[in-house]
């Protein structure tokens, strides 16, 4: 077998892929994560170098995605449930940060020149099925 890595997944952020690292690592898994110091260090180039890359051995990708595949990646409330779209009633929703509006386009360019954390930041929900944005309590 070749000890070639290929790219499984990719993440915005480390975090994100260190948790999913630790799951494959657990099953006995070899994994390398490309680009997370990058990341680490400047995380608003994130989108445009494409993430963190998830690699693992080429003759370990068949389990890895069925591990992938059996992790829930869809946002759950407070206490543990599925967040449903007020739609379509599907639990495949996402959350996403925006810029809508004149505050937080400002805090953006704010944290953008000075190298900080946006202080305004709107999350919203987006349902996979029917495209709907919305906000929870």
């Amino acid at each position: 077998m070749s000890d070639m890595f290929k790219t499984i997944a990719r993440f915005q952020y480390s975090s994100e892929a260190q948790i999913i690292k630790g799951r494959l690592e657990a099953e006995g898994i070899e994994v390398f994560l490309q680009d997370h110091l990058t990341i680490d260090t400047d995380p608003l180039v994130s989108n445009a170098i494409g993430g963190v890359k998830l690699k693992v051995l080429t003759q370990d990708v068949l389990k890895a995605k069925h591990i992938l595949n059996s992790i829930n990646q869809y946002s759950l409330d407070d206490d543990g449930n599925p967040i449903v779209c007020p739609e379509c009633k599907s639990d495949k929703i996402e959350l996403f940060s925006t810029i809508k509006d004149a505050k937080a386009f400002f805090a953006f360019i704010f944290g953008f020149v000075f190298g900080t954390l946006p202080f305004h930041t709107r999350h919203n929900y987006k349902c996979e099925n029917c495209k709907t944005e919305f906000p929870i309590k």
